[in-house]
């Protein structure tokens, strides 16, 4: 019995000791989701994304180290410096202790720079550039998005192997398109002719005159440098040009939600770059089909790498033994990624890596089931699918 009762009492004083060491700040880990609710990319990102982190903190276990987990969110309003007001009142006031998503990149870019100020946690599974983790790179930034990068070279380098050789880019006139037409350039310059470019601003309802431009090119390929709506549009008025039974379209950035928009008629043929698929293995089907029964639309890659961040930092702080950045960041970096069943890992510069997919977007006649829109051409490793480290001019470590 005594030596019952010391056993007791040891158990309980290792207990004690380890909620002693858990340091928690404002006794809660509190998750801020910056995201697109009303612009263009507002089905990629916008409500479904705070229902992504709040489906991870529930699958998590609603607590970390006994502490209470808290998810808010907040739109954008598709400008950096709402984004930066937003994220400087949680930081200073709101004891937010990581934000997640931000899917503007010029947004994700002025948030970082105060990130860094604050020594805060930022997981971008939104913001696409790849300047993210290369010259503004920032030690507590984790990158999860299919960046700039990997979506231009593997898309572009793809076409080019099928003979796709001259191309005309239409492209979004802020900081996303720009990247995606740089990183896509980088690729096609060495081995294909850039004809042309035609920018256009955002939210432009009629891409017309942009059109022509292309069409009057005789580019092989018109590269779609731009996302939400804009590609959108873009394409279904390229339908109705004429421009896809001689030209063809690619679009860099594409998400499922913009397939359903335009349905599989408009949007057959293209060809699309994604770290993430709703069916691309039996853990992404889990998770969706769980994600469908609550939101009733498929998680975009977007969704799904919110998700995915999150968990990696709850149990980064469950490894930690608190929410503080620099240990919480060093955990996340040393700790294995698990994309979905895509193994990963934390490089560096903040860039996470994993292996991604170039699709085909079936035919109507090929779709055997609701959503069911891709068919994998290859896959990509992790090791080629991403700039290398020393080409990014990251300078992390001296901060």
């Amino acid at each position: 019995m005594r030596l019952f009762f010391r056993i007791a009492l040891l158990l309980a004083a290792t207990v004690l000791a380890r909620s002693a060491d858990a340091q928690i700040s404002g006794d809660v880990v509190k998750i801020g989701v910056l995201s697109d609710q009303t612009g263009v990319g507002a089905d990629a990102s916008g409500p479904n994304a705070a229902y992504a982190a709040r489906m991870a903190a529930r699958d998590f276990g609603g607590t970390v180290l006994g502490k209470a987990i808290e998810v808010v969110d907040s739109d954008i309003l598709m400008k950096p410096d709402v984004a930066v007001g937003v994220a400087r009142r949680w930081f200073d006031t709101e004891g937010v202790d990581v934000i997640v998503d931000l899917p503007v990149s010029s947004a994700a870019l002025a948030v970082q720079e105060l990130a860094r100020e604050k020594q805060k946690i930022l997981l971008i599974s939104g913001a696409a550039t790849s300047d993210i983790t290369g010259k503004a790179c920032a030690p507590f930034t984790l990158h999860w998005a299919d960046d700039t990068f990997t979506l231009a070279t593997a898309l572009s380098a793809g076409l080019l192997d099928q003979g796709e050789d001259t191309w005309f880019f239409l492209t979004a006139d802020y900081a996303l398109g720009a990247s995606l037409q740089r990183d896509a350039l980088a690729t096609i310059n060495k081995r294909g002719r850039f004809i042309g470019e035609a920018r256009f601003p955002n939210n432009s309802p009629d891409f017309a005159s942009f059109l022509l431009r292309a069409q009057n090119s005789k580019a092989k390929v018109v590269g779609i440098a731009s996302v939400g709506s804009n590609t959108i549009e873009i394409i279904k008025q390229a339908a109705e040009f004429g421009l896809t039974p001689t030209q063809r379209l690619a679009g860099f950035l594409v998400f499922i939600s913009d397939i359903n928009s335009m349905g599989l008629s408009i949007a057959q043929g293209l060809s699309v770059v994604e770290g993430f698929y709703w069916d691309q293995s039996e853990a992404s089907r889990e998770w969706a089909k769980r994600f469908f029964s609550e939101r009733h639309v498929m998680p975009t890659k977007e969704q799904a790498a919110v998700y995915a961040s999150v968990l990696h930092y709850l149990h980064a702080v469950q490894a930690a033994g608190t929410d503080a950045a620099p240990a919480v960041s060093e955990q996340m970096h040393h700790m294995p990624v698990d994309f979905f069943g895509r193994k990963g890992s934390v490089r560096r510069d903040g860039r996470v890596l994993f292996d991604v997919s170039v699709y085909e977007v079936k035919s109507p006649a090929e779709s055997k089931y609701p959503w069911d829109y891709y068919k994998e051409i290859r896959v990509i490793s992790q090791k080629d699918a991403y700039r290398p480290l020393d080409e990014g001019n990251c300078n992390v470590d001296g901060k």
